[in-house]
């Protein structure tokens, strides 16, 4: 997952401003994820426990 996000971040511009949310897997929870998004300026969000229809809306966009 951290290769994904550094092949991601080389094509930022110094201007971007990124969110990243994810459900609350393991793996969105590890430090080196956490601070790697930190170290960079990015806002991490994480659905709610137990509630599926947070993602609701971004899924049913990406869907179209």
């Amino acid at each position: 997952m951290v290769e994904m996000l550094e092949k991601s971040f080389e094509r930022l511009t110094d201007g971007d401003t990124l969110l990243i949310h994810s459900d609350q897997g393991w793996h969105y929870q590890m430090k080196q994820y956490r601070l790697g998004l930190k170290e960079r300026g990015i806002t991490q969000s994480m659905s709610r426990k137990g509630n599926c229809y947070d993602n609701a809306v971004i899924e049913n966009f990406l869907a179209l």
